[in-house]
């Protein structure tokens, strides 16, 4: 069976891959017994080893099946201070690993030369040297049949690149530096395939803000113009859109990231410095992208997370508290399914919600499934094992309630962080990748369906190593792939766990990046104001909409280790909202002055929004109503309503009972009785009544009681007279004697008399209708309301 294999064309039998790796032990058996042998300075010398730096740049295939050729390529350097001579880059075949955490354990010595013990491949598959000077990277490329790496049972096999040389201080062969990576070995294909789900995330930070412009299309504004940046060829969102466009990925998606590009469409302005904004002008750029878009997911499954991407676990551990912060979640997951298929047309899923990193508590989950979720996307390094499974788990767990924990893989789902902008760990992630998934399926017979969520903004270099592990893992022979709600449908492992870690447990590096308590209390003013802008309006929408937006960009995930930029983003959304409510105010007035037992007091409301406002009311209220009352009681009000851009003269009846200075309050309500904006108080000076006007008036009427008693008094002594004069011899004559003339000013009396009994004296605080008509404008400076 053994020489069989031999034949031309045949692939090399187990048995003789057996002979080969017994041999190069036999070989290097005596090797091994002078290192025994060397004296004790021995394990000195080795020390200063890996003095040369080992990058392996690419290792093509990353899978390599039967009759492949492995090339691996990359750089060497010499970090040490003395030249490396008869140098030569090798391959050894390491050891077979059976375990995950092999695995791991030998990611973690990845440059270490102690422990390889493997035998070179040798022969013509090196790359030799003759001098390595200190500082100085060159370049090194093989490429070996993989049949000559005899290669025994189907596995991940530790595959290490070598650097050997001799230095004048150590002037012998020896190895100086080492990279460690892991060839995954399934040439055939598996019994049994793992069905792997990956999430593809399509989320950006928060860039537009509450601000819009005053056009009936409300020019959007946006904090900067970094968005167009991600979109345009070549940004972070476009190469995670062209990359995506060919894998079997479920797509997830953040509506507000559809939503800020489809703004960026049309006509957008950038904030500048102060309150200046200058045009946007990347509108074919979103255009581009958001065609792409709809074409990359046309057929594909869609997640839609809530919008603006809900910091869950912030909610949970610090807003639950805070009256109406769940409220926020549950609009954020309304309008999600709203805005993709406005955007994308297609009808996303909306039941699953994602914690930061898929830490899991119970609150958290309690909040993830209170806006209609019913599957939350943990981690395997949150919600651990703690049973005695000798193998990972599907990704589905009942967790109670109708919820589904849908587990994500910790070790694959953190494969692709860290910086991997150099060749040299991105193959390192991508091999790691590779090992880990057909070591989990090495497991079992058992089919399972397996997670992967990566980290939510992967940056463009991650994002290009992901979508090359993904390529190798479609084109391998151990995993299909699967969509995510199939994955959350599967069926559950009766062995894995599925208890939810206490609160206590929540990672402290996690906790320490939340969204404080005082957060959600500002985001609970900002609604409060908001709630009472919004019933004066005739247009609602133009408001609640931009802001209701905003409110759940203020709750967003992104603003995690970014504290500062959050309070900045906050303050610019309740400052822009008192800004549009203080363009409904009362215009401010000086003291007045009432002459007059009653007169109309005008009060001004202006209008500075560019729709009207109605559903006000203006009370006018004075402090002494015993001096000065309104419409006959303290207070009187009356509804307003303003069109955009104009004032309303509001005119109150008041009555004045007596003299001295009154201040009266003037304050605008929403019908529901909620204050709107600040008070307008002024004094108004009753001058009802003046000692001057009392003085002749007095005057006046001691003259006219005088004369009416002279002309009394004067009467009745001419009639005494009269009668005295008259006797009986005249009596029937029927003649009467003429009186003896008066003194002219006594009848010129007697006359003024007369003229005044023959009407009332006029009261100067009676009412009249002749009130001179108010001025609509705002009161002057010393202004006074005359009768």
């Amino acid at each position: 069976m053994a020489e069989a294999a031999d034949f031309q064309g045949t692939t090399p039998s187990p048995a003789r891959r057996w002979l080969r790796r017994t041999g190069a032990l036999l070989t290097g058996a005596p090797l091994l017994a002078g290192v025994f042998l060397l004296p004790a300075v021995a394990p000195a010398q080795a020390a200063s080893s890996g003095t040369v730096s080992v990058s392996v740049d690419t290792l093509t295939p990353s899978a390599p099946a039967e009759g492949d050729t492995l090339t691996v390529s990359g750089t060497v350097t010499n970090k040490g201070k003395q030249a490396v001579t008869d140098a030569h880059v090798g391959l050894r075949v390491g050891p077979l690993l059976t375990t995950r955490s092999a695995i791991d354990s030998t990611a973690r010595q990845a440059d270490e030369p102690q422990g390889i013990f493997s035998a070179e491949v040798g022969g013509k598959y090196v790359e030799t040297f003759a001098k390595l000077s200190p500082g100085v990277a060159e370049h090194f490329s093989i490429s070996v049949p993989v049949d000559e790496l005899d290669l025994g049972q189907d596995g991940v096999y530790e595959f290490d690149v070598s650097l050997s040389g001799q230095t004048s201080a150590q002037p012998w062969e020896h190895m100086l530096g080492v990279r460690r990576t892991f060839l995954p070995w399934q040439p055939t294909e598996a019994g049994t395939r793992t069905k792997t789900t990956f999430l593809w995330p399509l989320i950006s930070a928060v860039r537009m803000t509450a601000q819009t412009g005053p056009g009936e299309h409300q020019t959007p504004v946006f904090r900067n113009d970094d968005l167009a940046k991600e979109i345009s060829p070549g940004g972070r969102l476009a190469q995670m859109l062209a990359l995506g466009t060919g894998l079997d990925v479920t797509w997830v998606i953040d509506p507000d990231l559809l939503a800020m590009a489809d703004a960026m469409t049309r006509n957008y302005q950038i904030q500048g410095d102060g309150d200046t904004t200058t045009a946007g002008t990347h509108q074919t750029v979103a255009k581009q992208f958001l065609a792409d878009l709809q074409k990359a997911v046309a057929g594909k499954q869609v997640v839609a997370l809530p919008f603006a991407d809900p910091d869950l676990a912030s909610l949970a551990h610090n807003g639950t508290r805070v009256t109406g912060s769940l409220s926020h979640l549950k609009d954020a997951t309304d309008v999600a399914a709203t805005t993709v298929q406005t955007v994308l047309h297609i009808t996303p899923s909306t039941d699953f919600a994602w914690p930061v990193e898929g830490a899991v508590d119970p609150s958290i989950i309690k909040v993830a499934t209170s806006a209609g979720a019913d599957k939350v996307i943990a981690r395997s390094d949150s919600l651990q094992e703690t049973g005695s499974l000798p193998y990972t788990p599907s990704a589905a767990r009942p967790i109670g309630g109708g919820t589904t924990a849908v587990v994500a893989d910790s070790r694959l789902s953190t494969a692709f962080e860290g910086d991997l902008t150099k060749a040299g760990p991105t193959t390192l992630a991508v091999q790691k990748f590779l090992a880990q998934s057909l070591a989990l399926n090495t497991q079992t017979n058992q089919q399972r369906s397996i997670v992967v969520a990566p980290q939510r903004m992967p940056t463009a270099s991650q994002v290009r190593a992901m979508a090359q592990a993904i390529t190798a893992l479609e084109g391998g022979t151990w995993s299909q792939s699967q969509v995510l709600t199939a994955a959350a449908k599967a069926k559950p492992d009766p062995g894995a766990t599925t208890k939810i870690p206490s609160r206590s447990a929540y990672p402290s590096s996690l906790r320490k990046q939340e969204l404080p308590r005082t957060v959600f209390e500002q985001i609970a003013r900002t609604q409060d104001k908001l709630d009472n802008f919004q019933v004066v309006l005739s247009d609602r929408s133009r408001v609640v909409t931009p802001f209701g937006r905003a409110i759940n960009r203020e709750m967003s995930t992104s603003w995690r280790g970014r504290s500062n930029a959050a309070g900045t983003f906050r303050q610019g959304v309740e400052g822009w909202l008192n800004h549009l409510t203080d363009q409904v105010k009362l215009i401010d007035k000086s003291e007045m002055k009432l002459s007059g037992r009653s007169a109309t007091i005008p009060v001004t409301v202006q209008n500075n929004l560019v729709q009207g406002v109605d559903h006000l009311v203006l009370r006018l209220t004075s402090t002494m109503p015993t001096r000065l009352n309104v419409g006959g009681k303290a207070y009187a009000e009356q509804p307003v309503d303003v069109s955009g851009g104009h004032s309303q003269s509001v005119k109150f009846t008041t009555s004045a009972n007596a003299n001295g200075r009154v201040t009266v309050i003037a304050q605008l309500y929403t019908e529901d009785g909620q204050e709107y904006g600040a008070p307008v108080s002024f004094d108004v000076k009753v001058t009802e009544v003046t000692p001057t006007v009392m003085l002749v008036i007095g005057g006046g009427v001691l003259l006219l009681v005088l004369a009416g008693f002279r002309m009394y008094t004067q009467r009745k002594r001419a009639a005494a007279r009269q009668a005295g004069e008259d006797g009986p011899d005249t009596a029937g004559e029927g003649t009467e004697e003429p009186e003896n003339p008066e003194d002219p000013s006594e009848r010129l009396q007697e006359e003024s008399g007369a003229r005044a009994g023959a009407s009332e004296p006029e009261q100067p605080s009676d009412p009249t209708p002749d009130t001179a008509p108010e001025s609509v404008d705002p009161s002057a400076a010393g202004e006074r309301v005359d009768r």
